[in-house]
């Protein structure tokens, strides 16, 4: 592991030496930047996302924290004694940091299974729809005119676009919670 104070982060970002601390950080399991002010911690997240394009993910629990949740792609508020500032900033809240572990792999696993299958199934819907649409135009010589009257339309695109995704989100687990924080190698099958 790197521990690095902000002391070392201003002289890393003053002197242009960004690329060899990215350097020495690939090579650690993992980096812990104390003691650093707001401004430095989303300077470290941006350089992260821009030199080595991959996702980032912050946690906070205080307002100085805030500028680095914003500049993370998921960004993850801690409710605590420092007020709300962070969580309000953030994509998720949670209580505890204890909490998580489960957000990360039980939540985030179910989460990324359920949008990979709505994709598939509104890729499959509109390709249905538009098939039925466009052979229709051929029984009718091209003329224009439309086969689906516009509140079958509506009710259409009302069950079969908002009720799939909700029926989804409460009822579909592929693995159960025990699993997943038993094997938690089972969140990069999906990816």
């Amino acid at each position: 592991g790197l521990v690095i104070d902000g002391r070392t982060l201003n002289i890393i970002f003053q002197a242009g030496l960004e690329e060899k601390f990215l350097a020495l950080t690939k090579h650690c399991r993992s980096v812990l930047c104390c003691r650093a002010t707001p401004l430095q911690k989303s300077m470290v997240v941006k350089l992260v996302r821009r030199q080595l394009k991959v996702m980032t993910l912050s946690i906070g629990d205080g307002a100085n924290d805030v500028s680095m949740i914003q500049a993370a792609d998921v960004g993850i508020g801690i409710s605590g004694q420092e007020g709300m500032q962070a969580v309000m900033a953030s994509d998720f809240a949670i209580s505890r940091f204890k909490h998580l572990k489960k957000l990360l792999l039980v939540h985030g696993h179910w989460c990324y299974a359920r949008l990979a299958k709505m994709v598939i199934y509104f890729f499959y819907k509109n390709v249905s729809y538009v098939n039925l649409l466009f052979w229709y135009q051929f029984f009718c010589g091209f003329s224009g005119s439309t086969m689906i009257d516009y509140w079958q339309m509506i009710f259409f695109n009302l069950f079969f676009t908002s009720m799939p995704p909700l029926l989804f989100g409460v009822l579909d687990r592929d693995v159960s919670a025990e699993t997943l924080l038993g094997l938690p190698e089972l969140y990069k099958n999906g990816q």
